[in-house]
């Protein structure tokens, strides 16, 4: 619920707010559990900053969209939204053969139980906006962050570091 609020598309908040509104990143997203589900109560968050905007800049609007999560409940329409986006993609994920035995066998392994897949559906409508909030101030801990950015040069401020060598 968490991933998919912060960052499941152009309607989700760390989208609207940092390409959107404030329009200092060309893409804001995240995804979990991080790397794959192994550990599931990883995230990952990224933005690509428009020319003009630093790393640190994406880093802190990233925390702020997380902050405002720990600290205010989402609204029903964002919770409504998760739910339908969850039931339906699990229910696309149903609609060929190749889909419904993948992730019978995926529920089967995962849970020991290929009906877990249908308690899903339950499990998905029963979140509610304090247990985001509470999972969010689980996870969301200062001393769980770890930020990096990838920085290029221009082939001038390359030339320029190497002392002018080709």
């Amino acid at each position: 619920a968490i991933s998919d609020i912060l960052s499941n598309g152009r309607v989700s908040r760390m989208y609207r707010s940092l390409v959107r509104d404030q329009q200092i990143a060309a893409e804001a997203q995240g995804f979990s559990p991080f790397p794959g589900d192994k550990y599931p109560g990883l995230f990952a968050f990224y933005a690509v900053p428009l020319p003009g905007h630093t790393p640190a800049e994406m880093r802190d609007a990233i925390h702020r969209e997380i902050e405002k999560l720990k600290t205010a409940d989402v609204t029903d329409e964002e919770l409504q939204m998760y739910k339908t986006r969850a039931r339906a993609d699990l229910l696309r994920g149903l609609a060929d053969n190749q889909g419904l035995a993948n992730t019978l066998a995926e529920y089967q392994t995962r849970y020991g139980d290929w009906r877990e897949l249908f308690r899903r559906l339950d499990t998905v409508d029963k979140v509610t906006r304090a247990d985001i909030r509470r999972v969010a101030n689980q996870v969301f801990v200062a001393s769980n962050r770890t930020s990096a950015w990838i920085e290029t040069a221009t082939p001038e401020a390359a030339a320029q570091k190497d002392g002018g060598a080709q």
